[in-house]
């Protein structure tokens, strides 16, 4: 039963059709007391089938049943038929309610006097006493609008949570997918700066090795054994990450960042055969992880492209200060590599600035007078709310 209950809430033409049914029903059942029973059930037809429609137009059934209320009674009066009343007629109960729950106000009130007047029409017509049913009437109409100010009220409630719910759902899966977005961001931006790093070195380092090969081969075997290492720092780094996707808990070992982190990119980078140059002011140690994180990567991504596109004797200055309220981080190079790059995706630039922006820092790039390239980054020690 209460199956079929929500089905018909979902369906309100049928619900609103049953019950006219119903009150056709009763107009046969009352027909053959009636002085004329095919004109009383023709009457009974007029006042039922509006009903089906009181919720699909309910302006239009409400006066189509009113007009067929006052109908009624003048064909009741004409036939001298006062006896027997139409069971339809309660059929104005439900549309005053229905204006009232479903139109307005305003409709309801202006409809309220139609039917005043059709109870009037009545009772002088048919020979009612006035009071009793006056007061009888007006009883009714009244419980039919409190009754639609409440079930109104309460439908527009429900109404309201069921669009806030919507809303609320919406805007979960919203995040959930920011956050998924967010998430794989931030994943390729960390194998990116390890992957893009650890190759360029390694790249660097084979072309060294084959243009040393055949008459110094003790550089190529310091190239051989740089490319080594590196590969075996980018595995190292790699299987950090895939630890921190695979579980919430830290890993044990983590990558070293901070001055100790700075200082083994410097030289790993001296060692690829860039000349670096380090100058750290401040203490880099007590920084939260995520800055200290922001300035090893922007180090290490400005180097690669240092080594990369700075031309065959590259040199490049790290200056990492830290100030009262953030850490500036600048990475010079000598100015000896073509104007524009001519290799790469472009994405360590955007990766830099996509870091740089998730700490609500600042980033710079660009070539300065002299023809040197740098890149000078402020990162906030705090995130603002």
């Amino acid at each position: 039963m209460r199956r079929f209950s929500l089905w018909l809430r979902g369906k309100p033409f049928v619900a609103d059709s049953m019950l006219a049914a119903v009150f056709f029903a009763l107009e046969c059942l009352s027909a053959p007391n009636g002085r004329s029973p095919a004109l009383f059930v023709l009457l009974g037809v007029l006042l039922s089938v509006p009903i089906a429609f009181r919720r699909r137009l309910p302006v239009l059934a409400a006066v189509t049943i009113l007009g067929a209320s006052i109908l009624t009674t003048a064909v009741s009066d004409w036939i001298g038929d006062d006896r027997v009343t139409h069971p339809a007629q309660l059929g104005l109960i439900v549309m005053l309610y229905t204006l009232v729950a479903y139109v307005g106000r305003r409709p309801a009130a202006i409809y309220l006097v139609g039917l005043t007047a059709d109870a009037a029409f009545a009772i002088s017509m048919l020979h009612q006493e006035v009071l009793t049913t006056a007061a009888f009437i007006a009883l009714i109409y009244a419980l039919a609008w409190i009754t639609a100010e409440f079930l109104g009220a309460r439908r527009l409630y429900d109404e309201e949570v069921a669009a806030r719910l919507t809303v609320a759902e919406y805007d979960r899966d919203r995040r959930a997918e920011e956050a998924v977005a967010g998430e794989r961001t931030r994943i390729a931006r960390e194998l990116h700066d390890v992957v893009a790093h650890a190759v360029s070195v390694m790249v660097v380092q084979a072309d060294g090795a084959s243009y040393s090969l055949p008459g110094n081969t003790e550089a190529a075997q310091k190239a051989l054994g740089n490319i080594s290492s590196t590969g075996r720092e980018a595995l190292s780094e790699l299987r950090r990450t895939v630890a921190l996707l695979r579980t919430e808990q830290t890993p044990a070992e983590m990558p070293q960042h901070g001055s100790a982190g700075l200082a083994k990119v410097v030289a790993m980078m001296r060692d690829a055969g860039l000349g670096v140059e380090l100058e750290m002011t401040g203490e880099l140690d007590d920084i939260r992880p995520a800055v200290s994180l922001g300035i090893h990567r922007v180090v290490q991504e400005s180097l690669t492209n240092v080594l990369r596109h700075a031309g065959p004797s590259p040199r490049a200055w790290v200056a990492v200060r830290r100030r009262a309220e953030d850490v500036l981080v600048e990475v010079t190079d000598n100015g000896s590599g073509s104007s524009t790059f001519t290799h790469g995706s472009g994405n360590g630039l955007v990766g830099m600035r996509e870091r740089v922006a998730v700490l609500q820092g600042n980033l710079e790039t660009g070539r300065l007078p002299d023809g040197s390239w740098r890149v000078r980054a402020e990162l906030p020690l705090t995130l603002e709310d």
